[in-house]
């Protein structure tokens, strides 16, 4: 009887949410033609649950199986624009229907919130806009939102074997996201984030207008280099200004057991990692282990060197020596090369993998991030890896800072994490088993550690990285979100300069059509005042 129940519930549920997405449907569907978009465009662009593609089209850009159950709230209708007119309808349509609006440019948020809300809602998928046009002759690129870095990587390589793009190593990344994000990877040290090499945009703001860099205005522009663009408007395009690498870089990694000097390695990591030669970029990675039957932790020094392996020996045998790096160590290669080791792609590998838009695998994952300004005593380390033991599967990244990082000012951009810091950290724990219970114990493991790291990390606040999304660290309500809500985690991604980035909000989507659970907030009280002195 209970079961019976049951399953008629689910079916009257199924039936409501049905009914539902074909009200904003059709809702969408007039308001589109409203705007002067043809029939036939609008029934290839929209997608409803009852359509056959539905399900393909959500779950091709889902990367946390957290958020791709059955018990995941499903978007009323998927938008994949092909133009910009049907970006533009999108923004006008859902700020007229009062629908919240979730942009999504790649799927690779950490908590989902580009395809997960608690309340009717539309996503705007620009997977189609994808377009990389590189010119060599002022060293740029055009780069469309929906791109993924690998394409970026490869589109640069065909034009030049001496360019790269300072860039995440994860080629199934979504460009608009990242950069909106500050973006950041093994070149940092040398050229900085990926948002110091941003040089224009195109933006669809919150009236449905496409606006450049001269048109958006200076304030708005610097927003979306690292404050999140979805707060601000649907980002189309990036201008990137190329960075020259040389012909051959070196790159190794190098695994240490403890009983291999792995604790003392890290320590000294820490003493010179943002001291080196601003051409040496080195990852941390710490993970539990099982050998023997012993539970343990593994440290891989992984590193990215832009010149040949002859200097980088010279430079870690005198400033790194405890790494004990190699001749043997080290891998010689084009820059193209090493962006498919980084990618954990064998030697072998064409650099047209780069062109693939699938990752090999999608996990149930948590990510949590901090920063370290003061190296950690080696009875810290030694607790920290006995910590590991005892939690189970979480694992750390340490990326090193330093160098032209430290040369830029934190108010430059949005992302104010520079000067100061010697490493960031990822906290990283990845399952397979599904179901809640096996949520709550790794999502509880990666907690318990993060609370564990407290006394070795900034603080007042302690920081975070916004492209590390955690929602643990403070949400609003469902992005009806108040300045004092915003702060809490505002102030922990963006320090000093949240509070211009919330002016600048005000200014641009006083009605926030443009939210999400870590949104940037409208200044409410602001505009009340200033309508009542009008």
């Amino acid at each position: 009887m209970k079961k019976s129940i049951l399953l008629l519930f689910f079916y009257f549920l199924h039936v409501f949410v049905l009914a539902s997405a074909d009200s904003v449907y059709d809702s969408f569907v007039q308001c589109f033609a409203e705007n002067k978009i043809p029939d036939a465009q609008i029934s290839s662009i929209l997608y409803t649950p009852e359509n056959p593609s539905f399900t393909n089209v959500l779950e091709s850009y889902v990367r946390n199986r957290r958020f791709n159950v059955s018990s995941t709230p499903k978007p009323s209708i998927i938008v994949t624009p092909t133009s910009e007119a049907h970006v533009s309808a999108a923004v006008l349509c859902a700020k007229k229907l009062g629908i919240h609006l979730k942009i999504r440019s790649g799927g690779h948020d950490y908590e989902g919130i580009s395809y997960v809300s608690d309340t009717t809602f539309v996503i705007l998928d620009m997977f189609n806009f994808r377009s990389i046009d590189v010119n060599m002759e002022d060293e740029t690129a055009w780069v469309q939102s929906g791109a993924m870095l690998g394409e970026l990587y490869y589109r640069i390589w065909e034009k030049s074997k001496v360019h790269g793009f300072p860039a995440g190593v994860c080629p199934t990344v979504g460009v608009g996201g990242h950069i909106s994000g500050a973006g950041y990877g093994n070149m940092l040290r040398k050229y900085g984030l990926t948002v110091d090499h941003v040089i224009d945009a195109q933006i669809v703001d919150s009236n449905g207008k496409v606006l450049d860099r001269e048109s958006m205005g200076e304030d708005l522009f610097w927003a979306i280099r690292g404050g999140g663009g979805a707060s601000f408007g649907v980002i189309l395009a990036y201008k990137i200004k190329l960075v020259q690498v040389p012909p051959i870089v070196t790159v190794f990694r190098l695994e240490k057991s403890v009983d291999e000097n792995a604790i003392e390695s890290v320590f000294q990591y820490q003493q010179v990692t943002d001291k080196l030669d601003n051409d040496l970029f080195i990852r941390v990675l710490l993970q539990p282990i099982t050998r023997n039957k012993k539970r343990s932790v593994r440290a891989t020094f992984i590193g990215l060197f832009l010149g040949d392996s002859a200097r980088l020996l010279s430079i870690t045998d005198s400033e790194f020596p405890k790494l004990g790096l190699t001749k043997p160590d080290c891998h010689e290669m084009p820059w193209i090369n090493s962006v498919l080791f980084w990618g954990n792609y064998d030697n072998k590998t064409s650099p047209r993998v780069l062109l693939s838009r699938k990752p090999d695998s999608v996990n149930f994952l948590k990510r949590k991030s901090d920063y370290v300004k003061t190296p950690i005593p080696i009875s810290g380390l030694e607790s920290l890896f006995q910590k590991m033991v005892e939690i189970g599967k979480v694992g750390m990244v340490f990326n090193s800072y330093g160098g032209r990082m430290s040369e830029i000012p934190e108010s430059e951009t949005p992302f104010p994490h520079r000067a100061g810091n010697i490493f960031k950290i990822q906290y990283s724990v990845n399952w397979n088993e599904e179901g809640e219970e096996a949520d709550k114990n790794y999502i509880d493991q990666i907690r318990q550690l993060y609370s564990f790291m407290e006394p070795f990390v900034s603080k007042n606040p302690r920081e975070a990285y916004l492209n590390y999304r955690d929602l643990d660290i403070g949400t609003t309500d469902n992005g009806k979100n108040s300045y004092s809500q915003g702060q809490v985690y505002g102030v922990k991604y963006f320090k000093s300069n949240f509070d211009r980035l919330v002016k600048i909000k005000t200014t641009v989507d006083p009605d926030n059509v443009f939210r999400n659970e870590q949104s940037i907030p409208v200044q409410v009280q602001s505009l009340r005042g200033r309508k009542a002195r009008k």
